[in-house]
């Protein structure tokens, strides 16, 4: 894919194509990562951390206040994911 580069300040700017954005999910400041070796110039959108919510209580230091019974209540979204 050729791309035009423009100057914007004392740099040059380049657009990132709308199906990488899509594929990737990113928004108006996402951060990606560049790999720079030699004249090649990649870039690589971070993957998202998949949490479980077992794995998040299990970190959860003792003596927080805790909702009774919370744990016998329906999912009602991806909680079971």
């Amino acid at each position: 894919m050729l791309q035009t580069l423009r100057k914007a300040g004392g740099s040059l700017v380049m657009t990132v194509p709308k199906v990488f954005v899509d594929q990737n999910s990113l928004i108006d400041g996402s951060q990606v990562e560049l790999h720079l070796q030699g004249k090649k110039m990649t870039v690589e959108a971070p993957s998202r951390p998949h949490y479980r919510l077992a794995d998040l209580m299990a970190e959860m230091p003792e003596g927080l206040p805790r909702a009774e019974g919370w744990e016998k209540m329906p999912a009602v979204g991806l909680e079971n994911g």
